[in-house]
């Protein structure tokens, strides 16, 4: 199960080496925009870029130093001759870890936009399959009027596009480098060093920063990996309330040998969303850190960077895991269409009663008057567990207006669905463009009848 899910990609992203593999590529980008302003050896750049981190010998250094930075460089240093003076020539530790701390969280957002691509898939293709499996809709957690499970992916689609976005948005502002010196005065380098070098990286430069690169930039990232987190968990919550063993119209995979119970044979617990809620848990309170890490004292203070070393690599982690495990919950989703038809008649029909008051309005009768008539009957059918359409046709008031015969066509829950094709056309969910996406479904079911 582990395996299964593991995520060496985003693993890669966070591991020591690829932080000091970032951490050089700032102090060669940085050399070289130095020789290009002839402040160091041109011909010295070629030596540069064969410089090598000895993490073993990065380690002895730092027993010593109790600095990671300064390990850095003494470690750097051995693997080169003279050249090694200009390594880190005018700058702090902060121009070289904040600035590759924004390449290791560009290359995490893009790992993550392409998390979202797959998953956005995934439900439009369930999405499309299921766009007229009519379903009971459900507020305050009791039956309001029928939609169909493709609407109701549909809205999941749209919050995952809008995620998407945020992401997007959340890259731009981490996509910065800092190269300006101890307070951001460029007292010891020059603004130029500073273009030069990110326009090497891929990176735009601050326009203004200090000892570091303001933390609200991270504050942003960190809060909008928590939105998406909460939207899966939102989604994975929705999945767990449909397989309670009253409702089973959804039911998240199980294989052939898993268990579900210790001690009671027969469970098939929803544990795989039951994760992705507890993870999303996890993540929000790593907003929250993120949050506090924005103040820090005058021109910095390292307050934020302890928590940093677990926030940033763990959130991510732990939404990329998510958004595999819930891509996949949904690919194997089980769905039972008959179980949906069956809940949707447990009311004996109530679910249509707005239906009912409107055409009671429509035929004359006062607003007032339309809903007291039709509450009446609803809470008898609800008190007794009768038929609610039966009682209607018996009550001599409402027939009155509304004969038998005009009474019947208001109980057909394809009348909720007349706009089903419209809504996910507005949402360019056809299958015109999602036929060539590998694993879509053929063909759309029909419309519902009337039940």
């Amino acid at each position: 199960m582990i395996e299964r899910y593991s995520r060496p990609q985003m693993k890669r992203v966070w591991s020591d080496e690829n932080k000091f593999a970032k951490w050089l590529e700032v102090e060669i980008a940085v050399c070289e925009a130095w020789a290009e302003l002839d402040v160091i050896p041109r011909e010295a750049v070629p030596k540069i870029k064969l410089a090598r981190l000895n993490l073993k010998r990065m380690e002895e250094i730092l027993k010593e130093t109790y600095h990671d930075m300064t390990a850095f460089l003494g470690s750097v240093a051995e693997s080169l001759g003279d050249e090694s003076r200009f390594i880190h020539l005018g700058l702090t530790s902060s121009d070289v870890i904040d600035t590759a701390l924004s390449l290791q969280l560009v290359e995490a957002t893009e790992i993550l936009n392409q998390d979202i691509k797959e998953l956005i898939s995934v439900l439009a293709q369930k999405a499309i399959k299921h766009k007229y499996t009519a379903m009971i809709g459900r507020t305050h957690g009791v039956h309001a009027e029928p939609l169909s499970f493709g609407l109701k992916l549909a809205l999941w689609i749209e919050e995952m596009k809008r995620n998407r976005q945020r992401l997007s948005e959340a890259k731009k502002a981490i996509a910065t480098g800092k190269i300006s010196g101890a307070v951001g005065t460029y007292a010891t380098l020059s603004p130029k060093v500073e273009e030069r070098a990110c326009a090497r990286l891929g990176l735009a430069p601050a326009p203004v920063s200090s000892q570091i690169l303001q933390r609200d930039r991270h504050a942003q990232f960190t809060t909008t990996l928590a939105i998406i987190a909460s939207s899966l968990e939102k989604f994975a919550t929705e999945i767990r309330g449909l397989q309670r063993t009253e409702t089973h119209e959804v039911e998240e995979p199980f294989a052939a040998t898993q268990t579900g119970s210790s001690a009671m044979p027969h469970k098939r617990n929803p544990e795989l969303c039951e994760r992705i809620c507890g993870l999303a848990r996890l993540v929000r309170g790593y907003a929250l850190t993120s949050m506090e890490n924005i103040t820090l004292w005058h021109e910095r203070d390292i307050s934020h960077s302890s928590t940093e070393r677990i926030i940033l690599p763990d959130s991510c982690l732990l939404l990329d895991y998510s958004l595999a495990l819930f891509t996949s919950v949904m690919k194997e989703l089980q769905i039972y269409p008959q179980r949906m038809k069956r809940n949707i008649g447990l009311t004996k029909g109530l679910i249509f009663s707005q239906r009912v008051m409107l055409a009671l309005i429509d035929k004359g009768l006062s607003r007032q008057k339309a809903y007291e008539l039709v509450q009446r009957n609803a809470m008898k059918a609800s008190k007794g567990n009768k038929n609610f359409l039966s009682l209607l046709k018996a009550d001599p008031e409402v027939t009155a207006t509304l004969p038998p015969e005009e009474l019947e066509p208001l109980f057909d829950y394809q009348y909720y669905l007349r706009y089903i094709d419209e809504i996910f056309k507005r949402l360019g969910l056809t299958e015109a463009q999602w036929k060539e996406r590998p694993g879509l479904v053929e063909p759309t079911e029909p419309a519902p009848k009337t039940i």
